[in-house]
């Protein structure tokens, strides 16, 4: 990139980035809602649209700025600003008209980490929308192989998996993610109680998929039953009953077609289900646990 077409594109991207700027303040003051991963679908109260924000024109803008440079640090302020439009479920739309999602996504196959997990925070908010659900699975495996790769309990890690999580919501595309779950269950293992609390989202919202329920069995997590304890952080506890729950059902719903000798005796299936000795007696301790949904979640394991 020449000299005086580099300036021109800083300059553009000052002016781009700055309105960005004022709308992410507009949105901050105005309480938008912040999106975020969820458990069932997309929700039908969108966030509010302001009429202060970055218009189509704007938006295009910005699309193009992304296809034009190769300035990392423009790349990131700019992935960011779309990111933060994408609060507004008008502003998916328009980026997805614009085929602001292929270009997105292609900034997944930068070397620059940080370019990378500020367009996977920007495909996470943009996922938030069903039909930006359509086109973003496309790039699922790619997350997957991202997630795998990066340095463990890392922010690129966490924003391909919060990514992941949104994607996961429906049994659309989980097997896309089949492949992966020995990876999840690593970092479940390995992971600090950030990463193991966003890993339990994807594997919980995996586990209650009857499809996925014997690729789920036939994993082995030898630390698996370390996450039933009392002293257990109460998010990292809840979503590790809930996944353990959402299997037995499934399990239980295969009317005597589960036959043990599809699994290996460090399987989660042992753990859970056929030498589960250990395992009732982490369960009959929660009984005693103070929260309410915990002793909930205990409850519908053994009544299952």
């Amino acid at each position: 990139m020449g000299e005086p077409r580099g300036a021109a594109l800083r300059a553009a991207a000052a002016a781009l980035l700055g309105a960005g700027a004022c709308y992410c303040l507009w949105r901050l003051t105005a309480g938008g809602r912040r999106a975020g991963a969820v458990r069932g679908p997309p929700a039908d109260s969108s966030p509010p649209v302001s009429t202060h924000g970055m218009d189509a024109d704007a938006l295009q803008k910005l699309i193009h700025l992304l296809q034009a440079t190769d300035d990392p640090l423009i790349q990131e302020q700019a992935l960011i600003t779309l990111s933060n439009s994408a609060a507004f479920s008008v502003n998916q739309d328009i980026i997805r008209s614009l085929d602001g999602l292929s270009v997105i996504g292609g900034m997944l196959s930068d070397c620059v980490p940080k370019v990378k997990e500020k367009a996977l925070n920007a495909l996470n908010n943009l996922s938030m929308n069903i039909k930006n659900q359509e086109k973003i699975q496309v790039y699922i495996t790619q997350v997957c192989r991202i997630v795998e790769s990066a340095p463990l309990n890392s922010d690129l890690q966490l924003a391909g998996l919060r990514l992941l999580t949104n994607m996961s919501v429906t049994n659309d595309y989980h097997q896309k993610m089949i492949n992966s779950i020995p990876c999840f269950l690593h970092l479940l293992s390995e992971g600090t109680e950030r990463t193991q609390i966003q890993v339990l989202k994807v594997l919980v919202n995996l586990s209650a998929n009857p499809a996925i329920t014997r690729h789920l069995l036939r994993a082995q997590v030898p630390s698996l039953l370390l996450l039933f304890d009392n002293y257990i952080n109460r998010d990292i506890l809840l979503r590790a009953l809930a996944f353990a729950a959402n299997l037995k059902k499934n399990m239980n719903n295969e009317d005597g077609t589960v036959t043990e000798d599809q699994y290996s005796e460090d399987s989660i299936f042992f753990t859970l289900c056929r030498d589960s000795a250990p395992f009732a007696q982490k369960l009959a301790f929660l009984l005693h646990h103070p929260d309410i949904e915990v002793k909930e979640q205990v409850v519908r394991i053994l009544t299952q």
